[in-house]
């Protein structure tokens, strides 16, 4: 029981000097995968955005909903498709598209922070993102179209942090309008780290279905623990970084390039994985630094 105790004072205490280190900052989260799903990693995974909330740090969420969206245009009768790790998104998919993420995910995930005691607020990207139509550039230089996906060019940061002043989380659902009013799909990946441009942010959380970059994507026991802009550079030509982990990495480089500190990639499938990664010594995923 003495020996219990003294572990269980000892992780608090190795927590301390990075909460006060983050104490005070803004922390945007992309939430994806199965902790999305699976009831029991759901309430870890948020029971940690409220420890964030309650020891002072500021967490913006940005949620994903990939799977939920498959799922409902399976039930429409249509077939779900990527390229390079993008969702091609025709007429018929966007509509389906926005009302699962702002009307199903977005709200749900706000209930839950609210019964955990914490303070959020719900967003639709609509509100928040102003985008142009992306055309893909593949890694052969060609430019596909892959409908209505958006490309961010603005962030409305004053909404955000006025939330933020409040301490209460903002909860944003990755999708867009032009000035024109098309309303258009966001890569949550690309989403959140704009928003981590927009507000300063001092850290990136990539909460997904996979424990870091690794050198073999069939071996968990490879990741890297730490890499740099370069050697990001250096994966991806080699291969090593491919499909789904494009976007996410190229949008660590731009939002390290634009001021964020530091990007952590951690396994959600992994209880409280995110208070593992950034309140102790040793980690659990691949932290990105700039050099």
């Amino acid at each position: 029981m003495l020996n219990e105790i003294k572990y269980k004072a000892a992780t608090l205490i190795e927590a301390l000097p990075y909460i006060q280190k983050l104490r005070g900052q803004t922390v945007v989260i992309k939430y994806g995968g199965a902790a999305m799903e699976d009831p029991l990693l759901v309430e870890s995974t948020l029971r940690d955005i409220v420890f964030l909330e309650a020891v002072g740090i500021n967490p913006v969420i940005v949620h994903g909903g990939g799977k939920a969206i498959s799922a409902e245009m399976q039930k429409a009768g249509l077939k779900p498709e990527f390229i390079e790790g993008m969702r091609v998104t025709d007429k018929a998919s966007i509509d389906i598209v926005d009302s699962v993420l702002s009307n199903v995910i977005n709200p749900a995930i706000v209930d839950k922070i609210m019964r955990l005691g914490g303070k959020a607020k719900g967003l639709s990207g609509k509100d928040i993102f102003e985008a142009d139509k992306m055309w893909l550039e593949k890694t052969d230089g060609q430019k596909v179209d892959i409908g209505f996906v958006g490309e961010v060019h603005r962030v409305k940061a004053a909404t955000l942090m006025d939330l933020i002043h409040q301490e209460i989380v903002p909860c944003i659902s990755p999708v867009a309008k032009s000035k024109q009013g098309e309303v258009y799909n966001i890569n949550a990946d690309v989403a959140a780290a704009q928003t981590a441009i927009a507000v300063e942010a001092k850290k990136l959380i990539f909460i997904s279905d996979v424990n870091g970059i690794m050198l073999d994507p069939k071996d968990a026991n490879s990741v890297i623990p730490t890499l740099n802009i370069k050697e990001i550079q250096d994966l991806k030509k080699s291969g090593v970084i491919s499909g789904g982990m494009l976007p996410k990495v190229n949008s660590c480089i731009k939002a390290l390039e634009s001021g964020v500190e530091k990007i952590h990639l951690i396994d959600g499938r992994i209880p409280h994985s995110m208070l593992l990664e950034i309140f102790t010594d040793s980690g659990i995923g691949t932290q990105i630094l700039k050099s």
